[in-house]
């Protein structure tokens, strides 16, 4: 019995995902922080506890994400755009468009029937256009960052933010909650700012359906609807969103073993 461990080091959170048979066994999730490194041996540590296996049982282990090269018992490392691509056909087959909306960008990719990347578009560095505009506001608001997507849903007067850079528009929020502007209608606002940014890099791109969306703002019910109703199509939301990436670094394991029939047998794995 084989099993293969995809593991995405990114900038906010490290996620990792362990399969056999090509079936999700065990996710774990773990903030990244500033070393790397040990998050990584922290979070494959908790996520073969999970599964009850030991390390030697583990076929392949393929790391990916910024922080990729600071997982010391990966075999091999890849690109986290690869990655995403193959995590998306794996769950979502008929997507032919992926929106990976991450801590730190935002990445448009278009995925062909065998889960192959054909073109790609990745947002510019700012925050405003990112996973971390929403976090910033949460903290202004006050609330848990899963509850930010519900609590925007209630909102009948969404704002409008004046700025399209994070540090403004944190400050934005600041000034709407001290004048009394409800919550959800800031929540509301900033769900319709990132859902622009996203908007503008699928146009750019050329929108193709099915078109999927992943990365932990999939786990943002109201950035959802806000990009659905500016595209004017349903997205396809599968199943583990954030872990996604992680995913198709199992996939990409999974198939390291018919190139490499000794992957797995030795205690110590390399890159």
């Amino acid at each position: 019995m084989s099993w293969f461990i995809g593991i995405d080091v990114g900038s906010v959170c490290t996620k990792a995902v362990i399969t056999n048979g090509g079936e999700i066994v065990a996710c774990q999730t773990s903030l990244s922080g500033a070393d790397y490194k040990r998050t990584a041996d922290k979070v494959l540590q908790k996520i073969i506890d999970e599964a009850d296996l030991r390390h030697q049982q583990v076929t392949a282990i393929v790391a990916t994400g910024v922080g990729a090269g600071n997982v010391r018992l990966a075999h091999h490392c890849t690109s986290d755009i690869v990655c995403t691509a193959r995590g998306t056909h794996s769950l979502l087959p008929l997507a032919r468009m992926a929106i990976d909306v991450g801590g730190q960008s935002v990445r448009v990719i278009r995925v062909d029937s065998g889960g192959q990347v054909t073109n790609f578009a990745v947002s510019e560095k700012c925050a405003a256009g990112s996973g971390q505009f929403v976090e910033a506001v949460a903290n202004v608001l006050r609330i848990e960052l899963a509850d930010f997507g519900p609590l925007s849903l209630t909102s009948a007067n969404p704002v409008v933010f004046g700025t399209g850079c994070a540090v403004f528009g944190e400050t934005e929020a600041i000034t709407m909650v001290c004048e009394g502007v409800p919550r959800e209608d800031v929540a509301a606002g900033v769900n319709r700012a990132l859902a622009d940014k996203i908007c503008s890099l699928v146009r750019r791109m050329g929108v193709e359906e099915p078109c999927a969306i992943c990365g932990g703002g999939a786990l943002n019910a109201g950035l959802i609807k806000s990009v659905e109703e500016a595209l004017e199509l349903r997205l396809l939301v599968p199943l583990l969103p954030h872990a996604v990436t992680a995913l198709g670094a199992a996939v990409i394991a999974r198939s390291l073993e018919s190139c490499d029939p000794g992957l797995g047998t030795d205690d110590q794995a390399t890159r």
